[in-house]
């Protein structure tokens, strides 16, 4: 996104009287200083026409020329990236269905929270959308394509030596990776910057797409300072993470497609669980209709959370976040609470992908446009247990950020009572999101032997 422009000061010569006064002694030297605020003047008019382009190049597209937030530009989005990424399946899992529909025996909930409540007995019918199959193996292909494809079509950037001077982003995780492939396959330079303390498996990834890896401290400041520094040197464009429109609305297109999808399922005769059939032979979701009750998706920085929300804007499907607990690490389910977005969180949850604030422009679609009902939050030990289940009983590697919304969903209590009292016998139909898959082997038997 562009960097704000300098201010420009003026400068000017002495006022004329003052001139006048000046003793003929001094007369050459008052004409060198008129000399010299004229150039001055010239240097900062020079300056000021660099900085606007220098600016230009720093940030991703003007935010006034993105297209609007909207389910309608999803789709749009959508028929930009598809023939760059996967339509990856969506699955169904009877075990971890009927583990989700089964209520928690107090024995569970003892040394919890919930420990004196009566467990809840929610019906829930669970679709999961893989991310974990997609190209780089995490949903950030979906907004790292977006971007540069819109980037392609910016006018004058191209013309401008732009695609020479690439794109660059901060990242110790999926999206640089991501943002590494999309510039490949446009013969863009791709400049990653990476904390030094970042994972070998995922450096080596993201030099495996072919991208220039710089490395950095740890903390956001010394990220976004060595970005600059790139930036500086290269005039590349910053591709953010996640908080920019283009981004989310390319996060978003994975909502289309398991709305799609289950809806297709079901049409065919297939459902998450035994299902009940209505008077045309298919699966019967709660009030009768054909499709998702609700989906849920993790939230780390808010861009997939908020892409989501935006495809099902007038669906009638809801939408809910889920986040780890350890370390303050669920901010914006406590910022949703206190009705101001959470700017810091530093934590070392073992869902590492979600160890950043919500973004604030995925707050405004998960707040402000009150686009996301509610986030919920779950224990390290809860996303242990759920990636665990995923590995014996799905036989698929997703990495502990993608597994928590299904440790919601087995797991919280709040949520399960929420299913049980609105939904009834009935039931909800919920899409959960693998969102990744990228974790190390020794890094799972890490988390396990915890």
């Amino acid at each position: 996104m562009p960097a704000s422009r300098p201010q420009r000061h003026r400068l000017s010569a002495p006022p004329a009287s003052q001139r006048v006064s000046v003793p003929n002694s001094l007369f050459l030297i008052t004409i060198r200083t008129q000399v010299l605020f004229a150039t001055k003047r010239l240097i900062l008019v020079a300056q000021s026409k660099t900085d606007k382009t220098n600016n230009h190049s720093r940030g991703m597209a003007d935010l006034s020329t993105c297209p609007p937030l909207t389910r309608a530009s999803v789709v749009e989005a959508h028929k930009l990236v598809r023939p760059h990424i996967h339509y990856t399946p969506v699955l169904t899992n009877k075990t971890l269905t009927a583990l989700a529909s089964t209520p928690r025996s107090a024995e569970d909930l003892r040394g919890t929270k919930w420990e004196g409540r009566t467990p809840a007995k929610p019906v829930l019918r669970l679709w999961f959308k893989c991310e974990n199959l997609q190209r780089i193996g995490a949903f950030k292909v979906r907004g790292a394509f977006h971007a540069v494809e819109r980037l392609k079509q910016e006018p004058g950037w191209l013309e401008g030596g732009g695609k020479e001077k690439g794109v660059v982003t901060h990242s110790s995780g999926n999206h640089a990776q991501a943002l590494a492939l999309a510039a490949r396959e446009s013969g863009i330079p791709a400049h990653i910057v990476m904390p030094d303390i970042s994972p070998p498996n995922k450096i080596a990834a993201t030099r495996g797409y072919g991208a220039n890896v710089v490395f950095s401290g740890s903390t956001s400041v010394e990220r976004e300072a060595v970005a600059n520094r790139v930036i500086a040197e290269t005039g590349a464009r910053l591709v953010p993470p996640y908080d920019h429109p283009d981004i989310m609305l390319g996060q978003g297109t994975m909502g289309l497609e398991l709305q799609e999808q289950v809806r297709d399922l079901m049409a065919a005769g297939h459902s998450a669980a035994r299902p009940t059939f209505d008077s045309t032979g298919l699966p019967r979701s709660r009030d009768g209709g054909r499709g998702l009750d609700a989906i849920m998706t993790p939230c780390g920085g808010g861009g997939m959370l908020s892409g989501v929300a935006l495809s099902c804007e007038g669906t009638g499907i809801r939408v809910f976040g889920a986040e780890p607990e350890f370390e303050g690490a669920d901010d914006c389910r406590r910022g949703l609470e206190a009705g101001e977005r959470v700017e810091a969180v530093k934590t070392l949850t073992i869902a590492d992908g979600l160890r950043t604030p919500v973004g604030r422009h995925p707050w405004g679609v998960i707040y402000e446009r009150r686009l996301v009902e509610r986030v919920f939050s779950v224990s390290e030990d809860e996303i242990r247990a759920a990636t665990r289940l995923v590995l014996e009983r799905f036989k698929l590697v997703v990495e502990p950020s993608g597994a928590v919304p299904l440790a919601v969903a087995l797991f919280n209590e709040d949520f399960r009572a929420m299913v049980e009292s609105e939904a009834g016998e009935a039931g909800w139909d919920l899409g959960l999101v693998f969102s990744g898959g990228n974790v190390a082997m020794e890094g799972l038997l890490k988390i396990f032997a915890a």
